[in-house]
């Protein structure tokens, strides 16, 4: 069998004048064939690291208490308010899930903790109400110590992650003042009832933030 012959551009024998500019190319070394590079991940300092997990377990910690406040109110028969507080622990839940995935995201394991038993026993409506209010405002604390300390370590995708959480909160504080107010002004049985049936709907517009 004969063996093809293989021909290259310069063993052609083509006269200058017959060369036209256009279809002249240059002869091309062997490119190099690169593993692509990915990009290193930041490594997280320290304190911004340890403050990080800590209001990873915060997060948690509030979607356990909102757990309770809704089985409360469900024991109380108030279903609206229930339902309400039930919808606040899945929303603590992505919260804690969207810190997690900045952690994985930098090459870094979360570290959960233990969950403390919640308070689960309620004298009022009200007093479920304000002590929903003092965890959002813990929350609020927290958020800003991680941005503090994210400043300070000049750490800026934590910046950027701890301020969508800052406009959260300011939406988070909003709906529990509003709560408080209306339980207040409903100072009767039939009160808390009419306010439980529409309590949804009242807070609704604060639940808009969440995702």
């Amino acid at each position: 069998m004969a063996l093809a012959t293989i021909v290259t551009r310069e063993d052609c024998d083509i006269p200058s004048a017959l060369r036209h500019p256009a279809l002249a190319f240059p002869v091309s070394p062997m490119l190099e064939i690169k593993e692509p590079q990915t990009m290193s991940t930041a490594k997280i300092p320290p304190k911004v690291l340890t403050e990080l997990n800590r209001q990873l377990n915060q997060e948690l910690e509030a979607a356990h208490k909102y757990l309770a406040l809704s089985l409360w109110c469900d024991d109380q028969n108030l279903q609206g308010f229930s339902s309400y507080f039930a919808k606040q622990v899945s929303e603590e839940h992505v919260h804690a899930k969207k810190i997690a995935d900045h952690l994985i995201d930098r090459g870094v394991l979360p570290e959960l903790a233990a969950l403390g038993a919640p308070k689960h026993a309620f004298k009022s409506l009200l007093e479920v109400a304000t002590h929903a209010q003092a965890m959002e405002h813990a929350n609020t604390q927290g958020i800003n110590a991680v941005y503090e300390a994210a400043i300070a370590a000049k750490d800026y995708p934590a910046q950027v992650l701890m301020q969508w959480f800052i406009n959260e909160q300011v939406e988070e504080e909003a709906w529990c003042l509003e709560m408080i107010e209306r339980v207040q002004a409903a100072n009767c049985a039939g009160g808390f009832s009419d306010l439980d049936r529409h309590i949804e709907r009242y807070l609704a517009k604060k639940d808009t933030s969440a995702s």
